[in-house]
């Protein structure tokens, strides 16, 4: 059985460039769902299986860190990993992020090498 990602970015062209970059490093997916923020976000894990969530940090309407805090409250989805992806990768920001949840980060602009360094052992 296949697996389901999830890419949370409110740049339409940064989630094309996310999913072009798991095809280029190797890493396979049946379906690639895509959300602009948070609540899309949401809406989309509450309707869809989603094996891992791929999630910038600064979007409108609910960034990251609120997407998290959120997600962890849902019994259903509360188990799904989350990576973020972005250009904030200070250790305070990433820090929080790991105290919610996250498995870790990529920043941007990024490799489909590490991509596939960061998110292969995660799969």
């Amino acid at each position: 059985m296949g697996k389901n990602v999830l890419l949370v970015d409110d740049s339409s062209t940064m989630r094309k460039i996310i999913g072009r970059s798991l095809r280029q490093a190797g890493i396979e997916f049946d379906n690639i769902f895509e959300a602009a923020d948070g609540l899309e976000a949401l809406e989309i894990l509450d309707k869809e299986k989603v094996d891992i969530v791929l999630s910038d940090i600064n979007m409108p309407n609910m960034d990251g860190i609120s997407f998290l805090k959120e997600k962890a409250t849902r019994e259903s989805v509360k188990n799904i990993p989350v990576l973020m992806i972005s250009t904030e990768t200070g250790d305070d920001i990433i820090g929080e992020a790991k105290a919610l949840g996250a498995l870790g980060a990529i920043k941007k602009p990024f490799t489909p090498d590490k991509v596939n360094e960061v998110l292969g052992p995660l799969l």
